[in-house]
C-alpha cells in the first residue's frame, strides 16, 4: 500500500515513530513545542509526549546544541532542531570541535549519537540570514555524517537510521520542500540508508548531479531536455558525507558528460569537490569539462526576482547541459 503525504508530514511521522519506539529519544530546539516547529514539523507532538520529551529551548544554539551533545554522551538519543542553517553557525564550535571529535579524542571510548536537523536553502524570501546553503561546510568535517533528503520517502526514512548511528548525523531539510508531496510505501521497511546516491532518472547523454532542494529543478530540466531528444541521467546524492564516488563515476562512464547543480556558492563548493573527484576517477571518460551551476557569489537577496536570479534555476541547468553537449 502506498499513500501520498507532504515532506513536512513525513518528518512529523518520522519524529513520532522515533519517540514512540525509543524512550531515550527526545526533541529539543526553538519553538518545537507549543508552536509546533518553525515549519510545522513537530505540530501536535507536545500534546502526545509532554514537555520532558518535546523541549522548547532558549534562543541559544550553542547552549541547546551543547546540551544535546551532553545528553547523547549520557546515553540518550536527542534530536536537536536548529531553525535554519545560518543559525547553526552559532553552534559550530559544539558540532565541529566537540561532537565530531570526541570519538577520536577519546580513543573510541565515547560516541556522540546526536541527530541535528536544520532547514537550509533559499526560495522562501527569508533574506540572507535565513537562506544560505552551508551543507558543504559540514560535509568537510570528519567524524559526522551529512545527509540531504530530497524526497518524501527519504525524509520519512532517514531519521530512524540516523538515530541508530553511534556518531553525529546532520540532516539538511531544504526549506522549499516542506509542502511538496510524494509517495510512501507502507508495505515494506521505511528506513533509508545514510550512504549511497540514488539514480532518479536514467539517461545516456549527460549526468546531472545534485541534492536536496535542487533535485526537483534538475528533474524539471531533464523533462524539458527530453522533449528535445536529450537523455539526462539524474543523480540524487542523498549523502553529502560520505559521497558515493562509485555511482558518480559509473554514471559519467556511461554519459561522458557531467553537470553539477549545487545551491551553494561556486567558490569552495560541494560542486567543486565533486568536480575534482570526477577528474580523479573518471577523467578519461569525459568528452567535455565538468559544468557547474551554483548560486551567485552574493548574500541571498530578499526580493523574489533577485532571489530567483541568484540561485540555480531550470533555464541555467538547461543551458549548462547544452554547453556540455556543444549545442
Amino acid at each position: 500500500m502506498s499513500r501520498r503525504i507532504t515532506y513536512r508530514e513525513a518528518i512529523r511521522e518520522a519524529l513520532q515513530e522515533a519517540l514512540r519506539r525509543d524512550p531515550r529519544v527526545f526533541l529539543m530546539g526553538e519553538d518545537v513545542g507549543r508552536y509546533g516547529g518553525a515549519y510545522g514539523c513537530s505540530k501536535g507532538l507536545l500534546t502526545e509526549f509532554g514537555e520532558a520529551r518535546i523541549r522548547d529551548t532558549p534562543l541559544s544554539e550553542a547552549g541547546f546544541t551543547g546540551a544535546g551533545i551532553g545528553a547523547a554522551l549520557g546515553g540518550m538519543r536527542p534530536i536537536v532542531e536548529i531553525m535554519t542553517v545560518n543559525f547553526s553557525l552559532l553552534a559550530l564550535d559544539q558540532i565541529v570541535n566537540t561532537a565530531a571529535t570526541l570519538r577520536h579524542m577519546s580513543g573510541g571510548q565515547f560516541s556522540v549519537p546526536v541527530v541535528i536537523r536544520m532547514a537550509t536553502g533559499a526560495g522562501r524570501q527569508l533574506a540572507a540570514q535565513h537562506s544560505h546553503s552551508f551543507e558543504n561546510w559540514y560535509a568537510h568535517v570528519p567524524g559526522i555524517k551529512v545527509v540531504a533528503p530530497a524526497t518524501v520517502a527519504d525524509a520519512r526514512g532517514m531519521l530512524w537510521t540516523a538515530l541508530e548511528d553511534p556518531d553525529p548525523v546532520i540532516i539538511f531539510e531544504h526549506a522549499t520542500l516542506y509542502n511538496d508531496e510524494g509517495e510512501i510505501e507502507d508495505s515494506g521497511p521505511l528506513a533509508q540508508p545514510l550512504e549511497g546516491a540514488a539514480i532518479r532518472r536514467a539517461g545516456s547523454d549527460v549526468s546531472l548531479i545534485t541534492y536536496g532542494g535542487s533535485l526537483k529543478k534538475v528533474l524539471a530540466a531533464a523533462d524539458e531536455l527530453a522533449r528535445e531528444g536529450i537523455a539526462c541521467e539524474v543523480i540524487d546524492l542523498r549523502s553529502l558525507r560520505p559521497l558515493d564516488d562509485k555511482t558518480i563515476a559509473a554514471s559519467v562512464a556511461r554519459t561522458h558528460r557531467a553537470v553539477i547543480v549545487d545551491e551553494g556558492w561556486r567558490s569552495g563548493s560541494l560542486a567543486a569537490e565533486i568536480s575534482a573527484r570526477i577528474m580523479e576517477t573518471a577523467f578519461f571518460d569525459l568528452d567535455w569539462p565538468v559544468e557547474r551551476v551554483c548560486s551567485a557569489e552574493v548574500p541571498i537577496p530578499y526580493p523574489r526576482h533577485l532571489e530567483i536570479a541568484a540561485t540555480p534555476q531550470v533555464p541555467n541547468i538547461i543551458a549548462a547541459v547544452k554547453r556540455a553537449l556543444r549545442r
